[in-house]
């Protein structure tokens, strides 16, 4: 299991240092005179010489990567080119409010997903086809559109939660909760219904396996036989499933936050991405694709529990 954790954790490394590398030839590629972007039109040629040299955009792009790479491995991301607030202090303040939230919503979505999804498989009938064509309308429904509906309905017309907030973890715990609560509904709507109907798919493939039959042939309770047989056979599919939520979850995060006005990472990427501010930018980026990989490799460790032919493949 060691091994198997060790060649993981490796593979996370090699795609960490290739996505820095890929992000960041291509954003300063791409993003013309930055310094000319950040003193305006009216700055001298001299000016913007001088900004280039201060900011190093005068070095060799591949000496400016290693650069960046040795003050990150030493916790230096750099500092805002507009704002000069170190990159690390904003990601710090800000990814507070995105993981709350989303792994508010992904406990949530991986509890309702499995009672849904199992249901669905074990009792079929109406059940099943409910939980199909909610699939469908979930899949088919944009999570900022339903974010827009809550706001209007509960917000707006009743009132029972905040349209906007720009309320704090350090808030309290009441208010943090009413304040989050309809952006984690947005979520959580938009991401069970998929997984309920993948997780039922997972179940019914088991339930149809010839070792199924094999225990109702001998005389085992049907309980027995899905909640310590079906349901641990079954297990990887789910959990691949809601990691793949979490990561697509991670990108539509961005949306809703700025639906709700909530300070999270989201906000943050926008103004960075429309101001190319590139130091800013590639603090996102590496906190985005870090939760990615640690995501998986949780993932790949249960999956390679829970199913010890995993470990050998």
């Amino acid at each position: 299991m060691i091994r198997f954790i060790a060649k993981r954790l490796g593979s996370g490394l090699v795609v960490l240092l290739v996505v820095s590398a890929l992000t960041f030839f291509l954003l300063y590629m791409s993003s013309g005179s930055i310094a000319r972007n950040i003193l305006g039109d009216q700055a001298t040629a001299e000016q913007v010489a001088m900004k280039e040299h201060e900011l190093g955009l005068d070095q060799p792009l591949l000496t400016r990567y290693f650069a960046w790479v040795a003050d990150a491995l030493s916790g230096n991301l750099g500092a805002s080119w507009f704002s000069s607030e170190p990159v690390a202090n904003s990601l710090a303040s800000r990814i507070p409010v995105t993981m709350t939230m989303v792994f508010a919503a992904m406990i949530l979505i991986a509890i309702c997903a499995a009672l849904i999804g199992v249901a669905a498989a074990v009792k079929r009938g109406w059940v099943d086809r409910v939980v199909q064509v909610g699939a469908i309308i979930g899949d088919s429904v944009p999570g900022f559109v339903i974010g827009v509906v809550l706001v209007t309905i509960l917000a707006i017309q009743l009132g029972l939660f905040p349209a906007t907030s720009t309320i704090s973890p350090e808030s309290g715990a009441d208010a943090w909760v009413y304040s989050m609560s309809l952006p984690v509904i947005a979520l959580l709507i938009n991401g069970v219904t998929g997984g309920a109907q993948q997780i039922r798919s997972a179940v019914i493939k088991q339930l149809e396996r010839d070792y199924v039959r094999t225990l109702r042939s001998r005389g085992i309770g049907e309980r027995e036989i899905l909640f310590r047989h079906v349901l641990r056979s079954a297990a990887p599919a789910g959990l691949t499933v809601l990691s793949l939520q979490l990561i697509g979850m991670l990108g539509g995060v961005v949306i809703i936050e700025q639906i709700f006005a909530l300070p999270g990472m989201g906000p943050l990427a926008v103004t960075a991405t429309g101001q190319s501010d590139l130091p800013v930018v590639m603090g996102v980026v590496m906190y985005t694709v870090v939760v990615v990989i640690v995501v998986n490799l949780l993932v790949d460790i249960l999956n390679g529990w829970l199913n010890p032919k995993v470990r050998v493949s």
